[in-house]
């Protein structure tokens, strides 16, 4: 290749890295990264103070830490965008055509079973390290979706589909798992304030209110109850959007434009600020043997064994039961390939982590980081290995002349 080709093959790479799909995956990476090496570095101490150091008394408000404003305040925009789109996809997207809906969520459903039975075998038999049983159930779509980005015109279009669609419907089971599994005490009254409010907004919906404030301020209330009621408080986004109006009194997808204006802060401030408060884990005194305890393994494990071979099989099952066709345009090698990215479990599997080993003396905080490495390392494996997969096929020829798809 001629250097004034070499030169512009590096300037379309590097166009295409902000695209949004890839841009997204490639900020999250970066975020891992900036907050993996400050937890290792000098300023440490800091960095921990920063997000773990009290605020105030836990009498007077239950959000005392920056830590817990990031995980259950500012992640109830990132569910709330979830519910908007979950909503959309079942009213007139992927989920709308039972047909093109059940090689998906049947695959999902298989790509979430596999994993914990993956990490149960692993780590199940230890009764301090079975409630993290869920962590590598998820995929993160913007950190997926991202490495598609990059691959361009190597993934073709129905398994860009099948793979949202796959991820999209994770997120549903891994907010129905948050719901009833990591969910302890629960206090009636607060839970029954919630479900008033909760009707308040489907009644506002039925009298089709399209003004957004009141949805906005009954929200912030329903998020309040929601945090006391002993139900994790972003299951309130997820139940606060499913009450947004689908179309406004013009027309409009209301809905749609909703997510359309959340999209842009969830992906680029939210979800960045969540994975730097919480993928930073100090590695420093461990040695590549830690990676090899029961915890970090049975993550790793499940996400780049687990979620590969339960998608693979059940997507490779049914078409050859003839019960759906097989995804047009797509060789088996690059449905493998995508069934790798789903082992991507980035800001959902540290959430979930979260939630598995909470506590605040040294064994929950030793937990979580060991949850941590795990997720960290399995994502990166299924990233890597996904995209040297997916990068050794061909590009698709009716698209291979789109001058938004990167040279790689």
């Amino acid at each position: 290749m001629s250097e004034p080709n070499i030169i512009r093959a590096a300037v379309r790479n590097f166009t295409a890295l902000f695209k949004a799909d890839a841009f997204e995956g490639v900020l999250l990476i970066a975020v891992a990264i900036v907050a993996l090496v400050i937890a290792n570095s000098g300023v440490a101490p800091a960095y921990f103070e920063l997000f773990n150091g009290y605020l105030w008394s836990k009498d007077a408000f239950y959000l005392n830490t920056i830590h817990l404003w990031v995980n259950d305040g500012l992640m109830v925009i990132f569910f709330f965008v979830v519910g908007l789109e979950v909503k959309r996809e079942l009213y007139r997207g992927n989920l709308a055509d039972p047909k093109a809906r059940t090689l998906p969520i049947l695959a999902a459903a298989a790509g979430m079973a596999a994993p914990a039975a993956v990490y149960m075998f692993i780590a199940g038999s230890e009764p301090a390290l079975a409630r993290g049983w869920a962590i590598p159930a998820a995929t993160d779509i913007a950190f997926a979706m991202g490495v598609v980005g990059l691959l361009g015109t190597r993934v073709p279009a129905p398994l860009r589909l099948f793979l949202l669609t796959v991820a999209i419907v994770d997120d549903i089971g891994a907010v129905a798992i948050i719901a009833v599994f990591y969910t302890e005490e629960i206090k009636m009254m607060f839970l029954a304030a919630s479900g008033v409010v909760l009707g308040l907004m489907f009644v506002l919906n039925k009298m089709r209110v399209t003004s957004m404030a009141p949805y906005i301020l009954l929200t912030v209330v329903l998020w309040y109850c929601v945090l006391y009621s002993g139900i994790h408080a972003t299951i309130a986004g997820v139940l606060a959007a499913l009450t947004i109006p689908m179309y406004g009194k013009n027309g409009s997808c209301m809905l749609e434009d909703m997510e359309h204006a959340l999209v842009p802060w969830n992906a680029y401030i939210v979800v960045p600020i969540f994975g730097f408060a919480n993928a930073g884990v100090n590695i420093s005194g461990l040695g590549l043997d830690a990676l090899l305890d029961p915890l970090p393994l049975a993550i790793a494990a499940g996400l780049v064994l687990g979620k590969q071979v339960g998608i693979f099989a059940t997507v490779w099952t049914i078409v050859k039961l003839k019960i759906v066709p097989k995804p047009p345009g797509c060789t088996w090698a690059e449905i493998w390939g995508v069934t790798v990215l789903c082992g991507i479990g980035f800001t959902m599997s540290l959430f979930i982590g979260e939630l598995a080993f909470e506590g605040t003396d040294e064994a929950a905080r030793l937990l979580r980081d060991e949850a941590k490495i795990g997720v960290l390392v399995g994502s990166l494996i299924s990233a890597v290995l996904g995209y040297t997969i997916l990068r050794m096929t061909a590009p698709h020829a009716d698209e291979k002349d789109d001058p938004a798809s990167p040279v790689v």
